[in-house]
């Protein structure tokens, strides 16, 4: 399998993470994978330090080199800004100015961004004039911040271009985009995208067509009506917050009464369950044993292509803030399927000893600790196999992960032209924010969340 199937559920255009947590992700499953071979050798080949299983790498790289767009020779101070409360939690963020200032001519600091000043007429932050920010939060949360605490200084670097990613991102860094790639403008978007995306549309009382193209004459009732096919999400939400599936939340009234109280939902097509799962191995009351679980494959990308990925995994949502968990990726060097290495792995990890499996779920957890691998609920999860591509599907990644990018800058383009102000409802401050900054394919890292198949869910043959 030199491809791979499956649907993106969204993307993020305004301050996507995980760049690094795949970073530390991988070095603790080379180890585990490493101790379990002692325990059982597998006799299955696995890269895991291929380039593209660290994206923190290639984010670094685009940054600097935004830097070094403004300051040229000079030196320069990249501020990493997020909100003050999750300074000290989002360990991706301590990590990615570690990074920063390791590289000569560049500093780097972490802090709120009511920490930032105007001094001289230049952003500063004690003093020292910004070069460029990474602002970890997306253009609502900026306004808001603003109301509270007055922040003139984000304001002014926006309207400099020192902020990444461009807030011009934010019209379009919505979910209801979907609507517009699976409607009637499908024909201006690549084909692969469109195959990928999920039918989705504005939820409100309306008419429109259906997956099928059929005519729906009540979305609403419609939506009742076909539930167990159906997911509820918020245009703008994050970390799975009021998301609603079909059959995983039967309670289809609660749904639609949720998303209608609440507002500025999307209804979406569900991707099958089985498409986008795998079976993995885990210790249970005294036993190892099978279970099957959702997973996740985040796509993260800048102006240069691919930076990387980040394997997620748990129930539904998978998202981390939801309480799911990641996994270490390898890519297979080995002359066998995904699906036969896959096997491979479980077999030999099911006949283990419990006590001895129990000792490598142990070190993972010790190692998860000294990397202060949390995140806002606390201790990160981390599956006890790698999830299993090929060097063919990194290939046919990139070529999407492109694609992607190019399609972006459609909607970026339509919207500009008034063609999405159906679409698109924004508010006049932050419609101001995000005029200052357009994107226009610049410097930024995008995410695709995809539930792609890679050939081991348990339907697969």
């Amino acid at each position: 399998m030199t491809d791979f199937s499956g649907y993106h559920s969204e993307w993020n255009l305004g301050s996507p993470g995980g760049w690094d947590y795949q970073r530390m992700t991988q070095i603790i499953g080379k180890a585990v994978w490493q101790r379990i071979n002692q325990i059982a050798p597998i006799n299955v080949d696995i890269d895991f330090d291929h380039p593209v299983l660290y994206p923190i790498n290639g984010f670094v790289e685009m940054l600097v080199e935004a830097c070094r767009a403004i300051e040229g020779n000079n030196t320069g101070f990249i501020a990493v800004v997020a909100e003050e409360e999750t300074l000290d939690d989002v360990t991706e963020n301590k990590n990615l100015v570690k990074h920063l200032d390791g590289i000569e001519g560049i500093s780097s600091a972490l802090m709120a961004p009511q920490a930032l000043e105007l001094k001289n007429g230049h952003v500063c932050y004690k003093g020292q004039p910004v070069s460029l920010i990474f602002m970890d939060f997306n253009t609502d949360v900026l306004i808001s911040l603003h109301k509270e605490h007055g922040l003139d200084p984000v304001l002014q670097a926006v309207k400099e271009k020192r902020v990444i990613n461009p807030r011009g991102t934010e019209p379009i860094n919505v979910k209801s985009m979907f609507e517009v790639i699976t409607g009637p403008h499908c024909g201006r978007f690549h084909k692969e995208i469109v195959q990928r995306t999920p039918w989705t549309r504005q939820f409100n009382e309306r008419k429109t067509h259906g997956p099928n193209g059929e005519v729906i004459d009540d979305l609403i009732e419609w939506t009742r009506t076909n539930w167990d096919n159906l997911v509820l999400k918020p245009e703008r939400g994050y970390s799975g917050h009021g998301v609603r599936v079909g059959v995983v939340n039967n309670d289809a009234d609660e749904a639609v009464r949720k998303a209608l109280t609440d507002g500025n939902y999307i209804v979406q097509e569900k991707i099958p369950l089985y498409l986008w799962a795998e079976e993995i191995p885990v210790l249970t009351n005294g036993h190892i044993r099978i279970e099957t679980v959702q997973t996740d494959f985040r796509c993260l990308m800048g102006p240069k292509g691919l930076f990387g990925f980040l394997g997620r995994y748990g129930g539904v949502p998978t998202n981390v803030g939801s309480g799911g968990g990641v996994q270490p990726l390898g890519v297979l060097k080995s002359d066998m399927s995904v699906r036969e290495a896959v096997d491979r792995i479980n077999d030999a990890v099911l006949g283990m000893d419990y006590r001895d499996l129990l000792n490598v779920d142990e070190m993972q957890k010790k190692m998860a600790l000294e990397y202060d691998f949390t995140y806002l609920l606390g201790p990160i999860k981390i599956a006890l196999r790698p999830r299993v591509i090929t060097e063919g599907q990194i290939a046919a990644l990139r070529s999407y992960c492109d694609q992607m990018w190019q399609d972006c800058l459609t909607l970026e383009k339509m919207w500009h032209a008034g063609e999405l102000d159906d679409i698109v409802n924004i508010e006049a401050d932050e419609l101001e924010i995000s005029s200052m900054h357009s994107w226009g394919g610049s410097y930024a890292i995008i995410a695709s969340d995809g539930l792609f198949n890679f050939g081991a869910n348990p339907e697969s043959t």
